[in-house]
């Protein structure tokens, strides 16, 4: 060929750094998710699979609310109000 090694190409490069970032974005939201979960059962017990199924489909933005909102929470019907709120529904 040119002489070229994949490694060397633009497309390469832009392709592995998108991958990065990918990986970053995916892994805060496992990260954030995961914490949210763990603050939850704390304080109210147990997390049905549903509601950790809702929440882990959430976009960071609305993790990042989440986090914040729990705070006034008394009761978990107060995380499934704000759920029902801010976020769509599992199909």
């Amino acid at each position: 060929m040119l002489g070229l090694q994949l490694a060397d190409t633009r497309v390469y490069r832009e392709a592995k750094e998108e991958g990065r970032l990918e990986g970053r974005l995916e892994g805060r939201l496992e990260g954030e998710s995961a914490l949210i979960l763990r603050l939850l059962q704390r304080r109210f017990g147990a997390v049905d699979e549903v509601l950790a199924a809702r929440i882990q489909a959430l976009e960071i933005e609305q993790l990042e609310s989440l986090a914040e909102a729990l705070l006034d929470f008394t009761t978990l019907n107060d995380l499934v109000l704000w759920l029902n709120r801010y976020s769509q529904p599992l199909n």
